[in-house]
């Protein structure tokens, strides 16, 4: 098990990303899967900073999205295709045709889940993932209770997500709002994997993460099971697990 802690927000950060840019660098056609969110929108500007003074190559690079909003458009702004799209995809200048998303929006999201995973299969699959974590220890929209060899679907959304949504959009309570997300199965299958987390707020469920049994009711748990999987935390995060007795699991 790989634990990495970082000092500062900053630090935090940069780690994360230098990571990203490692992966570009030492395979430039690479397939990398991104996470939305709080945690990860700093990471994602630190490599576009990263790239604007190395100006690595980016152009055989695939990014995807790990999940997407479901009955938004996809110009909203807490939508994950406009998240990383900001965030990142136009700062690097990624070609559109390497930006796979899955839809915000559609008549068959059982078919637009499987063409999504196929389109990252036909493209070698993933090389490099990128997991934010959340504070019940959900993997994308996979939340508590998600079985461990789930594929793409779509899922319920967290209440309060959905409160904030609906009153960003102004969407009425008799419109579904959900989430579609790669399921756990597909996660694992990633070649490497590394989950980040920062704040106090997610003191506890990084203890449960790591320090816990691997049980569907903390879905991030699965990943002490992965054979390449780093954790990039600050000291807040790290600050209720034993660092040292980890690392030498």
């Amino acid at each position: 098990m790989k634990i990495s802690i970082a000092d500062s927000r900053e630090q935090f950060d940069d780690t994360a990303a230098r990571r990203i840019v490692d992966q570009i660098c030492h395979r430039p056609d690479s397939v990398i899967g991104l996470s939305t969110g709080r945690t990860t929108g700093n990471i994602h500007r630190r490599v576009c900073e990263i790239h604007s003074s190395l100006d690595f190559d980016v152009s055989r690079v695939t990014f995807f999205g790990l999940d997407e909003v479901t009955g938004v458009d996809r110009e909203y702004a807490g939508a994950c295709y406009k998240m990383l799209l900001t965030e990142i995809i136009e700062g690097l200048g990624v070609k559109m045709e390497n930006f796979l998303m899955l839809p915000t929006r559609s008549d068959d999201f059982d078919a637009a889940c499987r063409d999504f995973v196929s389109a990252i299969d036909n493209r070698g699959g993933i090389d490099l993932l990128i997991l934010g974590l959340g504070e019940n220890g959900h993997l994308g929209f996979n939340q508590p209770g998600s079985p461990f060899n789930g594929t793409a679907c779509t899922s319920l959304m967290d209440s309060r997500l959905e409160e904030r949504i609906r009153r960003e959009t102004a969407t009425p309570d008799d419109v579904p709002l959900g989430g579609v997300t790669l399921g756990i199965r597909d996660i694992m299958h990633a070649r490497r994997i590394i989950l980040v987390a920062n704040g106090d707020n997610k003191s506890d469920i990084v203890r449960e993460m790591l320090c816990g049994p691997v049980t569907t009711d903390v879905p991030a748990s699965i990943l002490q099971l992965h054979p390449d999987c780093e954790f990039i935390l600050d000291s807040k995060a790290a600050s209720r697990i034993d660092v040292k007795q980890l690392r030498n699991c």
